[in-house]
């Protein structure tokens, strides 16, 4: 058959139901192919949208999320979303379109070297050079991206590879020389680490985004529980511990809680699980005490010790590693401890002030949403209100940008969470500079009839960077959002209905409003430009 209905049967041998895509030249013979499959494409505003939305479908799905754009500046679009991914570690496949064969190298009409371009982030990427290949490339493809360290693979097709003829086969197994994540904790370094455990004092672990994506929350859970040991955790870690539970402290790093940083230098002994600890987490934490014993348990072994020095190094899948402990791990009595960091605990108080308090804001919104909702930030102040205010209640999902903090990120991740989980409760959260990253994909949620609530920040600044500047220099430049369009109009012009709140009193009733509604609602909220991020 030809190569391009091959492709999108290795597509369908995967299990991929949806992919998210913008068609060119170079891409038409997969396009022809998928127009005659059941897969169900989702046509985005721009390619950057195609890798969000592929990201945060595969984040709520649990499967590899899948993107495809055309050679030349199809494929370069697709690139932060590509860095995106990488550095969040989000399974993904990336098909790009590119000129033919014979044409490589010759900088005709949109060629790019899109393989050469991503080579330092992704896990591994192809440029197909003989179409007999391509079922061999495709089930490597997904099997690295979804295995050890998840992170996204890229193809790129070349014009002539797509329209050639091949047998049709697909290999039931992959064989890659060199490539064999361990899954299964070594023995004798889980021994090291319960006795370190069962020797300290003031034992803290620390959950980190690895959790979220081995969906290792009921190991962690029962971990914590029979042992005793509070939780602290990162910013790609919210939603590994319930924030509601006695054994929860809060948010550490730059942005975190200052007493769940102060738990951090309080501590023993740290069980760092699935987090890098890179620097917006060990700056909030300051510099960790020098006597501290660090017990780091990740898939990628390349992780351990690269940041913060490492006594015992435990190597493998969270989920796998975490059963192993908890069949012997003993209860510690950890409740003074406990009670030392409760006492520390303190309530956040929200000031009323002539406009909307964002902070006010997620939290009433918190507290309305489904206890399955999910949250998905954008980048910037918003983000870091959101993380704070919204509560991580069991069966609930935040997401974010971590690695890369890539504005835009929010509006299309939150598309592929909501078609992933159409059921659940979806809102995109983000400023009035991150919304006009990515306002086009109203567009695509329009069309889509796409259930999805956006919670729009307006301080018509780049509020983040505005923050910094004053931190730093007293004074800010070049961040004013001037002549910022009226948001609820926009959202209007695309029939998508929205209300504009300026005064905290009348948050209940735009929530209410907007989550009752049946479609796509944006709720904006006029916010001071010297409302803080903390």
């Amino acid at each position: 058959m030809k190569a391009a209905e091959a492709i999108v049967k290795f597509l369908v041998e995967e299990g991929v139901d949806t992919v998210f895509g913008y068609p060119g030249g170079y891409i038409v013979h997969v396009y022809e192919a998928l127009r005659k499959s059941d897969i169900r494409h989702i046509l985005v505003r721009q390619e950057s949208a195609a890798a969000h939305s592929a990201n945060g479908y595969a984040r709520v799905s649990g499967k590899t999320g899948v993107c495809i754009a055309t050679s030349g500046p199809g494929a370069t679009n697709l690139i932060t979303g590509v860095a995106t991914a990488y550095m969040d570690s989000i399974p993904l496949v990336v098909l790009t379109g590119q000129v033919p064969s014979s044409m490589i190298g010759r900088d005709v009409f949109q060629e790019a070297d899109i393989k050469g371009a991503t080579e330092s982030f992704t896990k591994h990427n192809y440029l197909v050079r003989d179409a007999k290949d391509l079922p061999r490339i495709f089930r490597e493809a997904f099997h690295i991206a979804s295995t050890g360290r998840p992170g996204p693979v890229l193809i790129d097709l070349p014009h002539d590879i797509q329209a050639a003829d091949i047998p049709y086969s697909y290999p039931e197994t992959v064989h890659i020389s060199g490539y064999k994540p361990t899954v299964k904790g070594h023995e004798g370094q889980i021994k090291r680490a319960l006795k370190a455990i069962a020797e300290s004092e003031r034992p803290l672990i620390l959950a980190g985004g690895g959790v979220n994506l081995a969906r290792a929350h009921t190991e962690l859970l029962y971990f914590s529980e029979k042992s005793g040991i509070p939780v602290v955790h990162t910013l790609m870690g919210k939603g590994a511990f319930p924030s509601n539970h006695p054994h929860y402290v809060g948010m550490i790093g730059t942005h975190g809680f200052s007493y769940a940083n102060e738990a951090v230098s309080m501590a023993d002994l740290v069980v760092f699980i699935g987090a890098r600890i890179a620097d917006r987490t060990a700056g909030g934490t300051q510099i960790l005490p020098e006597n501290m014993r660090i017990v780091h348990i990740d898939v990628d072994p390349a992780e351990i010790g690269k940041i913060v020095g490492t006594n015992i190094p435990i190597v493998g899948d969270l989920r796998v590693i975490l059963k192993q402990m908890n069949e012997k791990i003993k209860k510690k009595d950890t409740s003074a401890w406990l009670e030392t960091l409760r006492a520390m605990k303190t309530e956040e108080t929200y000031e009323t002030g002539r406009l909307v308090n964002p902070k006010k804001a997620i939290r009433i919104l918190s507290g309305k949403l489904s206890d399955t909702a999910i949250m998905v930030a954008d980048v910037g102040q918003n983000q870091f209100w959101a993380a704070r205010h919204f509560e991580d209640l069991p069966g609930r999902k935040f997401m974010a940008s971590g690695g890369m903090g890539t504005m835009g990120y929010g509006i299309p991740a939150a598309v592929g969470a909501k078609i992933a989980a159409p059921d659940r409760q979806v809102v995109a959260v983000c400023g009035d500079g991150g919304f006009q990253m990515s306002m086009f994909e109203l567009g695509t949620i329009a069309a889509n009839e796409i259930d999805l609530k956006i919670v729009l920040f307006n301080n018509s600044h780049l509020g983040m960077v505005r923050e910094i500047q004053n931190r730093v220099f007293g004074q800010n430049s070049h961040t004013a959002l001037d002549k910022n369009p009226d948001f609820v109009m926009l959202a209007k012009a695309y029939g998508i209905s929205g209300v504009r709140v300026e005064k905290d009193e009348d948050l209940k009733s735009a929530f209410d409003q907007a989550l009752s509604h049946k479609g796509p609602f944006l709720v904006e909220c006029v916010v001071d430009p010297d409302e803080s991020t903390l």
